[in-house]
């Protein structure tokens, strides 16, 4: 049975250690035939004004560039056996601005939540890098899931 929340802040602890503890995330996103393609990525969160705001540093290939101008909406899944897992449905877009790269790559390095997140260094040169991308991902609806008894709660966005 799931619980609805009236604040991310009801699930946001959970959603941190879940996350944290899981780190990879499989991303769905759906191509102008309506089909879903999966990749496992390692985005970055944080609480935005009282709401989750997620980042995503990546490149930007064509598959998923025409994936996401045709459909923004995206699902990310954390999960392991045995495990508890959190479930984001979300609206990416891409961010050009410099600070805002500068801003994503120390997140990354710092691991938010706490054990996700890694030095982007071993794959980009600097936030200059003309090959580093980042999505920035506003989630509608946040389900955490509490492996040892389904507990589950979801917060949604109030203008989902």
């Amino acid at each position: 049975m799931s619980l609805a929340v009236r604040s991310f802040a009801e699930i946001e602890s959970e959603f941190n250690a879940y996350v944290g503890a899981i780190v990879y995330a499989t991303m769905v996103t759906i191509d102008s035939r309506n089909r879903p393609r999966t990749r496992v990525l390692i985005p970055i969160w944080e609480n935005a004004g009282g709401r989750p705001r997620g980042w995503l540093a990546t490149y930007k290939t064509p598959v998923k560039a025409a994936h996401l101008a045709g459909n923004p909406n995206t699902s990310f899944s954390y999960w392991r056996p045995g495990n508890n897992s959190v479930a984001i449905e979300a609206v990416a877009s891409w961010v050009e601005d410099l600070e805002v790269k500068r801003r994503v790559w120390d997140l990354y390095r710092a691991g938010s939540p706490r054990g996700a997140g890694y030095d982007l260094g071993g794959f980009w040169r600097s936030p200059a890098d003309p090959k580093l991308h980042v999505l920035r991902l506003e989630p509608w609806r946040v389900q955490v899931i509490r492996g040892m008894d389904l507990r589950s709660r979801i917060w949604t966005a109030p203008e989902a």
